[in-house]
């Protein structure tokens, strides 16, 4: 659960340091990225945010990576209303997957459970098996980015943030 949600860009660019870091740990479980991108703070813009926080992403060594990785759910975790069939599969898949490459499988779809679809996560699974490393650590990557994006509008909120009352 993030604590810090519909602060508005101002009020983030405004967060003493220390409180700017925490919120951005909050979208992105590293220390090494949250520092890097409140230092670059006043951002212009959301868009000016969201580029640095991807850049900021590319740049974080391959064990900060696993370990962010290792920081969100499990497939079979986020899936709760499936059958015990499935349950399983992803289980074997998720477990398959992190033998194959050396670290947890990550996918965006994982973090939008009202549309979520066990099968669709099965499918991804399987492609993304057939990957060669450095391709499959070009999707991860990605994957984290577009986690740290929906993290990141959660933390802004809508334009201007929320009321404070």
């Amino acid at each position: 659960m993030l604590m810090h949600q519909g602060l508005g860009l101002d009020t983030f660019n405004d967060l003493p340091r220390r409180k700017a870091v925490h919120a951005l740990y909050e979208c992105c479980c590293s220390v090494t990225w949250a520092s890097r991108v409140a230092e670059k703070r006043r951002y212009r813009s959301r868009a000016e945010l969201f580029s640095v926080a991807a850049a900021e992403l590319n740049e974080l060594s391959e064990n900060d990576v696993d370990s962010l990785a290792s920081t969100l759910p499990e497939p079979s975790k986020v899936c709760t209303v499936m059958d015990f069939d499935t349950r399983e599969a992803l289980g074997t898949a998720a477990r398959a997957y992190e033998q194959r490459f050396g670290y947890a499988y990550v996918a965006s779809l994982l973090f939008a459970p009202e549309s979520l679809e066990p099968r669709e996560i099965l499918v991804d699974l399987g492609h993304r098996l057939d990957n060669d490393d450095p391709t499959e650590r070009s999707v991860m990557l990605g994957e984290l980015a577009k986690i740290n994006n929906i993290r990141l509008e959660r933390l802004l909120g809508p334009e201007g943030g929320w009321p404070r009352y």
